[in-house]
């Protein structure tokens, strides 16, 4: 697996820059960072006494970095996951929060290794997911990717506004699936009828 501090780098570049969209729960983002997280961590980037949109503009990619590390990484204990998962349940957690850790407590107890989907990386979790991997080493991390994949599909058939980042507006896959597959093996992917087939019912 690659070093922490790259694969943050990795997801920062992933990210892209400043983004207000107002289609996207998260708000104002920069390099992935959202407005919110500078809130409920207290970064005021310019020192202004105040954290609106002009400090996540402000925020560097090095600040997002080191955000990363500290609220994503170190904070929810993805170190003591198996070394197979961490890259893609960081990368998760970045993008969905404690939902990274709900998707792989529910794979697991449906591998036979029950789990609380409580969204904290436990004693429990921990236990299951190494269980799981001793089980099923190659299996573990491409069936997380998938579970990712559904995810992200499940959020835009409840809501049809985030169905742009879901699928292109040619119809081919969007960001979500594009960033959720770079996880999975080539042979996982869905091929472009595949992911056709499953969008069409959105019209």
């Amino acid at each position: 697996m690659p070093d922490v501090r790259q694969i943050a780098e990795e997801i920062v570049a992933r990210e892209g820059g400043f983004v207000n969209d107002p289609d996207d729960p998260g708000g104002a983002t920069n390099h992935g960072v959202t407005i919110h997280t500078l809130r409920r961590l207290g970064i005021d980037v310019n020192r202004d006494k105040r954290i609106d949109v002009a400090d996540v503009r402000a925020l560097t990619r090095k600040q997002a970095v080191e955000i990363y590390l500290k609220h994503y990484f170190e904070g929810p204990g993805i170190a003591a996951l198996p070394e197979a998962l961490q890259a893609s349940v960081f990368d998760m957690y970045v993008n969905a929060g404690g939902n990274a850790v709900k998707i792989l407590q529910r794979l697991l107890s449906d591998m036979g290794f029950p789990c609380d989907a409580d969204g904290a990386i436990g004693p429990q979790t921990i236990r299951a997911a190494q269980m799981a991997y001793e089980a099923a080493p190659t299996h573990l991390p491409d069936a997380y990717g998938i579970a990712r994949r559904n995810y992200y599909y499940a959020i835009a058939d409840r809501r049809p506004a985030s169905r742009k980042f879901a699928r292109r507006k040619d119809g081919g896959k969007g960001g979500w699936i594009v960033r959720a597959e770079e996880f999975i093996s080539a042979k996982y992917h869905l091929t472009a009828a595949q992911h056709a087939a499953r969008v069409a019912a959105w019209g």
